[in-house]
């Protein structure tokens, strides 16, 4: 499993390392998990090629049953020797609900590698108190920083952020303050540390520590705190149009509606899928209100018609978010035909494991 908050770059990670397994000879299967169905990481992944299960409706520890169902139906598909696991960015305790039960259960058929856990650099700073900036409020701080304290590789993506100074600031901070990590920079975009971490990763397996200290009340409330939207969207047009454009104009109504009211974006994505078989993708993606839009694909043609997916996440109430996307897709409603295939908008549920298992101080299995 390869975890981290809303934002930190999870899926970029887990698509490189599925393709130095790839050619390395190893076959791969990808999981992603959401509180609700319609991802972009699930068309992103599938858009390069790999075998893909989304589990929705609930993080891997409230739904243990359907990971285990979704590697048995990759396995039937693919049957990879390796499957690799993202887990919804605001789920934390992800030892004791996922991955002890996983040995424990299923210890033949299963070698569990270390919890890495993936930060923003400029998210982290402001939270660890190193910068300023608008950030999170106390409750969703606790998620984050439980999701960092069970974490064996604390991976401090998108290094290319930053300059030397504020890196060494920065892992000083988290290697102080979570002392069971090693904390690794590295850069998805660039390649810039990427094998040391595959190396450490493919190397090892999870040693049974003792059990995360939590609180699942506030743990419940903190995710609470965090609005929920996911949509999808057929969109048409008698003549073709340019898509990537489209997506910017999306992304800028949405992040410019929020900011205006001081609400803080974790994590907004917007993908147009405009081919009948997958493939060919304009991926864009803002990870705070006062953060440039990252593009991260776009095509390279003008297209007549298309899949749009939203999601959406923010430390806001889920229908002031959905009325921002709303309001966004009705400004092009004269130029396109838009229709809402599917949408939600809510909060989390409070997590309640189906396994949580207790290891005591000084345990090694």
């Amino acid at each position: 499993m390869v975890g981290g908050f809303l934002g930190a770059g999870k899926t970029t990670l887990l698509l490189k390392l599925g393709r130095y397994l790839e050619s390395r000879g190893r076959s791969v299967g990808l999981i992603t998990n959401d509180q609700s169905s319609g991802l972009v990481d699930s068309a992103l992944l599938r858009g390069q090629g790999f075998s893909v299960e989304e589990i929705a409706g609930g993080c891997f520890c409230c739904r243990f049953h359907s990971l285990d169902e979704a590697v048995h139906r990759l396995s039937a598909d693919k049957r990879p020797e390796i499957f690799l696991a993202e887990p919804v960015g605001s789920c934390t305790d992800l030892l004791a609900t996922v991955s002890y039960p996983l040995r424990r259960i299923y210890g033949e058929d299963y070698v569990v590698a270390p919890l890495s856990v993936v930060v923003d650099p400029l998210r982290a700073a402001r939270i660890l108190g190193l910068s300023s900036g608008k950030s999170f409020s106390p409750k969703v701080i606790y998620v984050y920083g439980k999701q960092l304290e069970e974490a064996r590789y604390i991976l401090v993506n998108k290094i290319d952020l930053i300059d030397e100074a504020q890196r060494e600031r920065l892992v000083g901070a988290l290697a102080q303050r979570y002392p069971r990590a090693e904390v690794l920079c590295l850069s998805a975009l660039e390649g810039e540390g990427l094998e040391t971490w595959f190396d450490r990763l493919l190397g090892d397996e999870e040693e049974a520590g003792p059990t995360l200290d939590i609180d699942y009340d506030l743990y419940a409330e903190g995710e609470a705190l965090l609005g929920w939207v996911n949509c999808t969207v057929s969109v048409q047009s008698d003549k073709p149009f340019d898509a990537n454009g489209l997506v910017a104009r999306l992304t800028d109504h949405i992040r410019g509606a929020l900011a205006l009211e001081e609400l803080e974006i974790a994590h907004l994505k917007l993908t147009l899928d405009a081919s009948l078989d997958g493939g060919q993708l304009a991926v864009i993606s803002v990870v705070g209100s006062d953060r440039e839009p990252d593009v991260r694909e776009a095509l390279f043609d003008a297209v007549d018609e298309g899949s749009l997916i939203i999601n959406l996440r923010a430390e806001a109430p889920p229908e002031r978010l959905w009325k921002a996307v709303q309001d966004a897709l009705s400004r092009h409603v004269e130029e396109l035909s838009l229709k809402i295939d599917h949408h939600e908008a809510f909060r989390p549920a409070a997590p309640v494991p189906v396994h949580r298992d207790r290891v005591s101080e000084g345990a090694s299995s």
